[in-house]
């Protein structure tokens, strides 16, 4: 399959889940092959000629498929068709497969891990097109991988890969593999930790030697990990230690914490090995404004920082800011991840409180009580309204940090929506204006 184009043409080909990574593989192997589609939600498709495409479950299994195209969405043990996936597991392929059986010889950077993914991507991509590469961002971050046009051999795509994107790939290969870190995330997709691992190492699985794995092989999971693969890529062991020399020309304060220091080394790591100008290296990160709700500063004063960190889903991610700065006062809230554990000690927590929003209040207690002072409220407005009553005593430099250690689906559409309705709700309530004191 590797650099086999024509391993696609004249196929019949099952389509499941018509999200953007589903439809653009129906419109990328459209031209020569006899396609079907399945959604679990057919109302989902407003195109009434892909909607004629649409095949009924009980159809599905009269039909020899040579492929089964799934989505990244699509959890093969509880959807609609789990029975006939489970009888075709061998068919089953993803975007990532297609795109490699045709695009093989094109280099790809491909970054995955529990958190960080699409912040070091945007980095390497910034970083490759600021020294004059045809560099693509695609995957999680970016289009969809088959929506790229006018791809040559110089081409360099950029993927970020979700466990789920990378669980169900059979053929695809990255020719530097980047699993930047790993702690408990998504169990709920994968059931048991274990699981949710062995996922973010099939990243790994089809390199040779010719290929490069950039690992932090000190993190203990990875460790044990590796203790269990034979791994035929070349290693490259990536830690922040590596780049201290290197942080002193970096004047950016969006690097200030552990988890995007972490995330520079593994950059650094890679423009090493592709042998990339370290000067417009350095202009590129100090220049780096930060992904939209990502540790994002939304505002900055003499005493006083406002973050907007809606895409934290779980306190892994938090956990990493949280550990770097001082004075906190820190809002978490929604719909809290199967299996997800406040890891950090009563010491650790002494620096910041905890304003807890939402229905689930009675869950972030379980997980905080005794090691954070916390307060709960009804809503994220009666949260902040608390927060500025709190900081007009608080006459010290200090930060307000929405960082929800949760999904957002309890209230808000997406981590987008959520932070949106967040910066809505600080210039509603004058909160820059009021917090300058």
């Amino acid at each position: 399959m590797p650099g086999n184009k024509n391993i696609f043409v004249k196929k019949k080909i099952l389509i499941y889940g018509l999200g953007k990574s589903g439809f653009s593989s129906y419109l990328f192997l459209r031209k020569n092959n006899d396609i079907y589609l399945y959604d679990d939600n057919k109302n989902i498709i407003k195109n009434k000629k892909i909607k004629k495409l649409l095949i009924k479950s009980n159809h599905i299994n009269r039909i020899n498929f040579d492929f089964i195209v799934i989505s990244p969405g699509i959890n093969i043990k509880k959807c609609h068709l789990k029975a006939f996936l489970k009888k075709n597991l061998k068919k089953i392929i993803t975007d990532l497969d297609i795109f490699y059986s045709h695009y093989s010889k094109n280099k790809n950077i491909t970054i995955t891990g529990t958190n960080g993914k699409s912040t070091t991507a945007k980095i390497l991509f910034d970083v490759l097109k600021n020294q004059k590469k045809d560099a693509r961002l695609t995957g999680n971050i970016g289009n969809p991988i088959l929506t790229e046009k006018k791809i040559t051999p110089k081409t360099i795509f950029v993927i970020e890969a979700s466990s789920y994107q990378i669980e169900y790939s059979k053929n695809f290969k990255a020719n530097y593999a980047l699993i930047l870190n790993i702690s408990p995330d998504h169990l709920e997709r994968h059931g048991t930790f274990a699981n949710y691992v062995k996922s973010k190492f099939k990243l790994i699985r089809n390199q040779t030697n010719k290929d490069y794995s950039f690992l932090d092989i000190n993190n203990k999971y990875l460790k044990k990990e590796i203790k269990k693969k034979k791994l035929n890529s070349q290693i490259i062991n990536v830690n922040i230690k590596s780049i201290n020399k290197d942080l002193i020309k970096i004047n950016n304060q969006y690097f200030l914490t552990e988890g995007n220091k972490q995330n520079l080394s593994f950059i650094f790591a890679v423009a090493k090995i592709l042998r990339l100008n370290k000067i417009n290296l350095f202009k590129t990160v100090n220049n780096f404004k930060g992904l939209k709700f990502r540790q994002q500063i939304i505002y900055q004063s003499k005493n006083m920082t406002l973050i907007n960190d809606s895409k934290a889903t779980s306190y892994s991610s938090s956990i990493n800011i949280l550990k770097s700065l001082k004075r906190v006062y820190w809002i978490v809230g929604g719909i809290p991840k199967s299996g997800d554990k406040f890891l950090m000690s009563k010491k650790e927590c002494s620096n910041f409180k905890a304003y807890i929003f939402g229905k689930n209040k009675n869950y972030f207690i379980r997980e905080l009580k005794n090691k954070v002072s916390y307060e709960c409220f009804n809503n994220l407005k009666e949260a902040l309204k608390k927060i500025i009553l709190d900081i007009k005593l608080d006459k010290k430099y200090k930060t307000i940090l929405f960082s929800p250690s949760a999904a957002s689906f309890d209230d808000f559409k997406n981590f987008e929506d959520r932070g949106e309705k967040f910066n809505n709700l600080v210039n509603k309530l004058n909160l820059k204006k009021l917090i300058h004191v």
